[in-house]
């Protein structure tokens, strides 16, 4: 399926311009990140008032825009912070809808929202996967892009990843190690990462691994780009072929998939191999629909982009609309009327 998306991501020159938070500010703020976090009034329904579920590595990126919108529009916000597929299973399972919920993959719409709990969505960032540490893990003076996958599996390195049936980059962990055993044309190599990553080392999002790295009881994590960043962490930047951040490589990407729980306790859905992209929606049914769809247009233009772009998060431009029903505010900000079912524009 083919999908428009814009210039490729960020390198170096780009993230040395962007605003970091220090490793103490980004804990602060996960610690908020695990409750439901609310700024300036109470849990009313008044019409003043934004509710946000997104996924964990969205959490600095959206609070950062909540703070500036919430003081502008004089509005008040709550803030959830979950793995994507958890936050899903919110609206499927436990009937909770928030005003936005904005998600690690788009994929998530149409496996699990669409079209009973969302009727579009917008894709607004992109990412690439990572290798995050510390100078104090173990080998962090030897590690490269070249010699990575041998030195996670050197004796004594303890190395973490989130939940694949609760996040995102679980499951696109496991697509990076198996096209790392194609790139690098191991037979087995797939089998033995995720030996030395083991479910003792598997928390329930990624942002849940970085204090652990930082306090050295993991020597690497698997992350995003932006996650690593905004935290200061170092990371290795794996080559195109298996980072999932290449639209030139979709087709490559898309020779490897992993199956998860779907739905239902007794149901799967497989996620291919693909370029990390970031979606969004206003659910139907969402408590304050008019405040969510200018926050909404506040975050995918002009100042909020630039906000969430400070933290890391490179934003697509314009971004891009699939399904139908799309507010007006919304559509005029995304650039132009709804995207076709592929994501081309009409």
């Amino acid at each position: 399926m083919e999908r428009r998306r814009g210039r490729g991501l960020a390198r170096h020159s780009t993230r040395a311009s962007y605003s970091l938070m220090n490793a103490r500010q980004l804990l602060e703020l996960l610690a908020i990140a695990t409750l439901l976090t609310a700024c300036g009034g109470t849990h009313g329904e008044s019409s003043d008032r934004i509710v946000v579920f997104n996924a964990g590595s969205l959490s600095i990126p959206i609070r950062a825009a909540l703070d500036s919108f919430a003081a502008r529009e004089h509005v008040t916000f709550a803030q959830e912070n979950a793995g994507s597929l958890e936050t899903a299973r919110k609206l499927t399972e436990l009937g909770q809808i928030p005003d936005v919920i904005a998600l690690a993959d788009y994929e998530v719409f149409p496996h699990y929202l669409m079209p009973e709990q969302v009727e579009w969505y917008l894709d607004f960032a992109r990412n690439r996967m990572v290798l995050a540490y510390t100078p104090k893990s173990r080998f962090a003076d030897e590690i490269s892009t070249a010699n990575w996958w041998q030195i996670v599996q050197r004796e004594g390195v303890q190395v973490g990843r989130s939940d694949p049936n609760l996040d995102p980059n679980g499951y696109r962990t496991l697509l990076t190690m198996q096209l790392a055993e194609k790139h690098y044309g191991v037979a087995g190599l797939y089998d033995s990462l995720l030996a030395h990553a083991p479910s003792r080392n598997v928390r329930p999002k990624e942002v849940d691994l970085v204090g652990l790295v930082q306090a050295g009881e993991m020597d690497y994590i698997w992350s995003y780009e932006s996650l690593a960043t905004a935290a200061g962490l170092k990371f290795v930047e794996l080559p195109t072929a298996i980072d999932l951040s290449s639209p030139a490589d979709s087709a490559s990407y898309a020779t490897v998939s992993v199956r998860v729980r779907g739905k239902t306790p007794t149901d799967s859905v497989t996620f291919r191999g693909q370029p990390i992209v970031y979606a969004l929606s206003i659910p139907k049914g969402a408590p304050h629909p008019d405040v969510a769809a200018r926050f909404v247009a506040y975050m995918v233009k002009g100042n909020g982009a630039r906000i969430m772009r400070a933290t890391g998060l490179d934003m697509l431009d314009p971004p891009i609309v699939v399904g139908s029903g799309v507010p007006a505010v919304v559509a005029t900000a995304a650039g132009g009327g709804p995207a076709g079912p592929n994501g081309a524009p009409r």
